[in-house]
């Protein structure tokens, strides 16, 4: 077979556990959420987003961006914001070593540009990264909005406030969308009898 067809399968072998390794995040239906459903959405909601922005971006490299950057997560595993302990501190050093084994695994020229995707990503210096990062902070709480109430953990109900505000402040689309979901947020905590300004006022 192939040499760079071997890659490439070898890659999507260990990509499908994407699809099996569940985030904090849960679904309306009342299942977990998957990485890979995580990504998807977070594309979707890139395309979605690319026009009306202040800043315009690359789309393309946006898109990139989003679908390798959670791949390291298939060896690694996905670890909630907010946890602490050894598996948090652990996380940057784990994530490393699984893109230098995604890099390594498939063709130079491909496996190079995947490591700096995932570092640009890291970085959220270029607009491209900005954006990504801002998505995948909205794409978290978006979720969290579709989700029962009963899965919202208490101190997830600060992060409503605290989480999404700073990557978004660079366009002011951003800042709009960022507006919405937290009203979409608060909305939910109302119905489900949590005042949002006793959050805010603690914060």
């Amino acid at each position: 077979m192939n040499t760079e067809v071997q890659s490439i399968l070898k890659l999507m072998t260990l990509a499908e556990r994407l699809k099996t390794e569940l985030r904090h995040s849960w679904l309306s239906s009342g299942r977990r959420e998957s990485v890979a459903e995580h990504s998807w959405q977070m594309a979707l909601l890139a395309l979605l987003v690319s026009r009306h922005l202040e800043h315009p971006v690359d789309i393309e490299h946006v898109l990139k961006m989003i679908i390798v950057h959670d791949l390291v997560e298939a060896e690694a595993g996905d670890i909630p914001f907010f946890e602490t302990g050894i598996r948090k501190d652990e996380k940057a050093e784990r994530e490393q070593k699984a893109i230098e084994n995604i890099r390594d695994m498939i063709d130079s020229q491909t496996g190079q540009e995947f490591y700096d995707l995932f570092h640009e990503f890291e970085a959220a210096k270029s607009p491209e990264a900005k954006l990504a990062k801002a998505l995948d902070n909205l794409e978290v709480q978006i979720q969290h909005n579709n989700a029962d109430f009963s899965t919202w953990e208490e101190i997830e109900y600060n992060l409503v406030y605290t989480k999404m505000d700073k990557p978004c402040e660079h366009d002011s689309f951003l800042r709009a969308l960022c507006d919405g979901v937290k009203s979409q947020s608060e909305d939910k905590m109302l119905k489900n009898g949590i005042d949002p300004d006793m959050i805010k006022q603690g914060l």
